[in-house]
This record gives structure tokens, C-alpha cells and sequence, in this order.
């Protein structure tokens, strides 16, 4: 159940979330600009005394045509009270404000069977006489496996659903006395009310999680193995959703995109505001989650989270978002952008299970790689790289390094209008001079040497240059 409203930033649906090793249970999601509210249903006392009770008590009459016109699932056996699983149709119009499909049953006529099995609060109730008073508190809950109908409205209508047909928990209707050839008619006073009292089954917050700097994981925590159909989603603060799961591979990615989305345009915003304090050269080009590859990874430990920042000359690498600029100053690492090399992994190129990942090689030779939760999120990085490095370049123009040519010390200098420059370091003497449009290839040993491959202007012909630089140098060489 899902729908989309005129704001393409708002969503609502009801799916199913999972906290560590208990039940699914339903809850209704709400997506807006900049939260993500999480609802759980239950029963609330909307009138009558100022307060909130997670127990109600309710009398019943046994009726000549349906009994008690309930049915219930579950018992000790199954781990759980018995619930309410359908209210007929006839006597749902008279329970309403009462009873709720979902109420979990405590107490009968003072008898607490919350520890009862099944069949022992079935025979309870068969011995409890013409009236019986329930004590009841609403399962919020109550295992995915009753498949308990849900509508946006939050009314419960019985369906075959909750038959024993389609659960593994035994069903037992509770309609004592009934005869196919009675046509005898409920009698509305025959059910009593709650005097003062009336409750409504509503969906109410649970869980709210703000989006600027929140991430998101369809992988089991550290691993490279991704939940099916599944996510979750992590506050800034390490409040977490839970698991949320979805019954289509589609809906999934619909919910990731929309909140990716979201979370991106709150990236923005804020970086928008956090540049208005830095000057021109040390603007934030981009900020965002990623998990890095443990270099000693562990199987239950191969993935951390990280949050990368690129921001003037430098990419930054946190393990939170940096909020103050004293922040900036306690980076677990930092490397300059025309002196790393940023690579997108091909499926060929993929370690592990992880998808959509990217590796980063440092002026120390030394290989970090990274992945992402969508290829959206990808393509974002890589243009922002692309930028950075760009606007370092044609910042400072030109580069200078040392280098080593037929065994003498040269000096290459790459201008950003003239193109490459390659002289004699002790006379200064130059000793070849080509233009960007002249270089028609580039390979290296992986190590400190590389060859260039420039097109003569006159002749044509492909003239190869041979030197040898330490590890930053080559690397710069390259891009």
C-alpha cells in the first residue's frame, strides 16, 4: 500500500520492520523533506478519563447466533498470548471503540491466561457462561505471520487471511450456539459499553529519524551480503529505523531513491550554508556517506562507514560529518586531489558481493576502496571528483617535479595552457615540449615509472618518453 502525493518529496506505506531477532510487525512510513517518521499501530484511549491505559476490560454477552462472534490465534505454544485474528461482521459494528482485531487476550472473568496455550483459554472461554469480561491490551507486535488485514484508515476488516487456512497458528471461532436455520437478529443492547470510556486503533509515532547526514544500508552491518528487499536507516545521532522490509525488489528501490533523494538535497542546502564561511579555494564540492573496505578485515568485520568530504584541494575522510570547523581539523585523513587517483569498479573489477564501489589510490601507492548503496550515488561522486580535481588544476596553473631521464635529473613541469614541459634541472635547458592534444597515450610500471606517448606535430609519428618519478609524482603524471 503506497501513494504518492502532489510533492514528489512525500510518501506513505505501510510495510514491515524488524528489530534484532523479533517479529516482523507492521508500521506505517511517512517520507517528508527532511524526516522520516516511523508509526506503529495501537489503541488509545480518546475519551473518558485523562489517561492512558495499556490494558482494557470489556463484557461480553454470548449471542444465540454467533457466540461471542470472535476468533483467536496463538497460545503459549506459539509464544504469544492469544490474539483476537476476526470480529464478524454483525457484531463488529457493536464492539466498535472495544475490541480490536489484534488484541492480545490476559485475562478471562479474572483468570490471567497470559501463559495458557491455545486449546486451554478455548475451553475458558466454553465454560465462561452468557457473559465473560476480558481484559485486553492491543499486541503492537503481534508476529507478521497472522497476517493481520491492514487499511490506511485503520480499520480492521475480517478477511480469509485470517483464517487457520493461511497461518500455522491454529484459528478457533468462538460462535457457540449457533444453528444455519436460526435467523435470529442481535440485539445492539445486548452489548454492553464501556461507561466513559472509548478507545481507537491509531497509527502513532514511533521513531523519527531527521535525514541531513542520516545513511542509508541494504547490507547486513560490515558485510558484503545485501538483505533482500530490506533496509535501514541511520541518524546522524545512530539512531536507527530498524529493518524495514518490502514485499517487492521494486518498492525497495522506489523507498531508497526517494530517500536518497531527500538526503541529497538536504546535503546541499547545508553546503550551501557551510561555504558562505569558506573562501573561494576551500569550498565543499561534496559531502556523504560511504563504507570503506577494512585494509584487515575480519568476516563479520569487512565494512565501516565513512563519511568522504571533498572540499578545496583536499578529500577529507571522517568517521562522522564534520558539524564545526574545529571538526575539519580532526580528519582521520586527508589527501590532496591531483595527487590521488579515483577509479569506478567495473563488475570485472568488484572484490566482493558489493556493488556499486570505487577505488581510491594515494600518492603513497596506498588502494582504498569504497562503495555506495546506489548507482545514483555513484555517478554524484564521481562528477564531484571530477570538479574538485579540475578546479585544483586550474587553480594553481602549473606543477613542477623532479624526475629522472635517461639516468640525469630532469625537471617536468605540467601546465594547465602550455601543456607538458620536460628540462634539464641543472641548466635549464628544455629538452621536448608537447601539448595536451599531442599526448595519445600513458602506461607505468605500477611503481615510479611511466611512458608517454605524444604525436609529432610535423611528422605525425609517435615519439615515446621514458621517466621515472617516486610514487606521488607518478601518480599525478598519470591523471
Amino acid at each position: 500500500m503506497d501513494f504518492k502525493t502532489s510533492n514528489e518529496e512525500t510518501k506513505t506505506g505501510i510495510y514491515l520492520m524488524q528489530e534484532g531477532n523479533e517479529e516482523p510487525f507492521n508500521i506505517r512510513l511517512h517520507l517528508a523533506k527532511d524526516i522520516l517518521t516511523i508509526q506503529e499501530q495501537d489503541v488509545i484511549c480518546v475519551s473518558g478519563e485523562p489517561f492512558y491505559s495499556s490494558e482494557r476490560t470489556v463484557t461480553i454477552r454470548r449471542q444465540t447466533i454467533g457466540g461471542f462472534g470472535l476468533s483467536i490465534k496463538g497460545g503459549a505454544e506459539h509464544k504469544i498470548p492469544v490474539v483476537i485474528s476476526k470480529i464478524s461482521k454483525e457484531q463488529k459494528a457493536e464492539l466498535s471503540g472495544l475490541l480490536f482485531i489484534g488484541d492480545g487476550i490476559l485475562q478471562i472473568n479474572g483468570i490471567n491466561v497470559r501463559s495458557y496455550r491455545h486449546e486451554e483459554v478455548v475451553q475458558v472461554l466454553r465454560n465462561a457462561g452468557e457473559e465473560v469480561t476480558l481484559t485486553v491490551s492491543f499486541l503492537k507486535k503481534t508476529p507478521a505471520f497472522l497476517k493481520l488485514p491492514l487499511c490506511e484508515d485503520c480499520t480492521c476488516i475480517p478477511s480469509d487471511q485470517s483464517s487457520g487456512t493461511s497461518s500455522p497458528l491454529c484459528d478457533s471461532g468462538l460462535h457457540l450456539n449457533y444453528h444455519p436455520n436460526n435467523t435470529d437478529t442481535l440485539s445492539c443492547s445486548s452489548w454492553p459499553t464501556s461507561p466513559g470510556l472509548r478507545w481507537e486503533k491509531r497509527w502513532v509515532d514511533l521513531r523519527l529519524i531527521p535525514l541531513l547526514h542520516s545513511r542509508l544500508s541494504q547490507y547486513i552491518p560490515g558485510s558484503d551480503v545485501s538483505r533482500k528487499n530490506a533496509f535501514q536507516v541511520i541518524a546522524v545521532d545512530g539512531v536507527c529505523s530498524g529493518v524495514i522490509q518490502f514485499p517487492t525488489a521494486e518498492e525497495c528501490l522506489d523507498w531508497l531513491q526517494a530517500i536518497a533523494s531527500n538526503i541529497s538535497s538536504l546535503t546541499k542546502h547545508n553546503v550551501k550554508k557551510i561555504n558562505r564561511n569558506f573562501p573561494v579555494n576551500q569550498q565543499i564540492i561534496y559531502m556523504g556517506w560511504v563504507d570503506e573496505k577494512e585494509q584487515d578485515s575480519v568476516q563479520d568485520r569487512m565494512y565501516s562507514p565513512k563519511f568522504l568530504a571533498l572540499r578545496g584541494s583536499s578529500l577529507f575522510k571522517f568517521s562522522a560529518p564534520p558539524v564545526t570547523t574545529w571538526d575539519w581539523t580532526r580528519a582521520e585523513k586527508s589527501f590532496t586531489v591531483y595527487e590521488i587517483m579515483c577509479k569506478i569498479l567495473k563488475d570485472s573489477d568488484l572484490l566482493d558481493k558489493r556493488k556499486h564501489c570505487f577505488s581510491v589510490q594515494t600518492e603513497s601507492g596506498e588502494d582504498m576502496f569504497f562503495s555506495v548503496e546506489l548507482e545514483c550515488e555513484l555517478l554524484i561522486w564521481e562528477k564531484a571528483f571530477q570538479m574538485a580535481t579540475f578546479l585544483e588544476v586550474e587553480r594553481i596553473q602549473c606543477k613542477t617535479y623532479a624526475c629522472i631521464m635517461e639516468s640525469h635529473l630532469m625537471g617536468l613541469t605540467i601546465d594547465f595552457g602550455m601543456g607538458f614541459v620536460c628540462f634539464d634541472a641543472a641548466s635549464k635547458a628544455v629538452l621536448w615540449r608537447y601539448k595536451f592534444s599531442q599526448l595519445k597515450g600513458s602506461s607505468d610500471d605500477g611503481k615510479s615509472k611511466i611512458k608517454f606517448l605524444f604525436q609529432n606535430q610535423d611528422s605525425k609519428s609517435i615519439e615515446a618518453k621514458v621517466i621515472k618519478f617516486d610514487g606521488c609524482l607518478m601518480l599525478h603524471a598519470r591523471k
